[in-house]
């Protein structure tokens, strides 16, 4: 899923952000057959890796996360309005290969983006703005030092066996991964 927003906050990517944005997905990350297992914050979007047990529950499980976003964001920001820029995107994946992919893209693409700008991110740094701290399908050891990631995790564990174990047949992700566009 890529849930973009309106130019109402400068970043996501900063400390009041994103513990606003992190308890939105504890309050609606399994809820009415939808699961929010991982995500990404970029400056005005989200990347978000969901399960729900049809298309219904994916559509109420987006529609009540989007809708406690702009709530909590507004109020955090002192305004009120329209914060999200339009309806979601998302995508099916139906194979270990696609799974592994969207994980590696998701979990790694704020290294994509310094990538592109030319900055130099560590080869073990793990981006303390999405579910990688806490994500175990990394094939390096890993120990971030961030803040953020001592932090309680605000996803659920998956419950379909291709998130939870189908995609491990690709083999684990290194960290250093520097996804290519989706």
């Amino acid at each position: 899923m890529t849930v973009r927003l309106l130019p109402v906050v400068k970043s996501l990517r900063n400390g009041r952000c994103f513990r606003v944005v992190r308890e939105c997905f504890a309050a609606g990350r399994e809820r009415f057959g939808f699961r929010l297992v991982h995500f990404s914050l970029q400056g005005q979007h989200l990347h978000l890796v969901c399960e729900a047990d049809d298309r219904r529950a994916l559509a109420r499980g987006m529609q009540g996360l989007s809708i406690r976003l702009a709530r909590r964001l507004n109020r955090h920001l002192h305004r009120s309005g329209k914060v999200l820029r339009d309806r979601y995107h998302s995508r099916v994946l139906t194979t270990p290969t696609e799974v592994r992919n969207v994980l590696a893209y998701v979990l790694c693409n704020y290294r994509r983006h310094a990538f592109e700008r030319g900055a130099v991110v560590d080869r073990g740094w793990i981006d303390p703005f999405s579910s990688g701290p806490h994500f175990d399908g990394w094939c390096d050891l890993v120990r971030p030092a961030h803040a953020f990631a001592r932090a309680p995790c605000c996803t659920a564990r998956p419950g379909s066996w291709l998130l939870e174990k189908g995609w491990l047949r690709r083999g684990r992700i290194p960290v250093a991964t520097v996804p290519s566009g989706a």
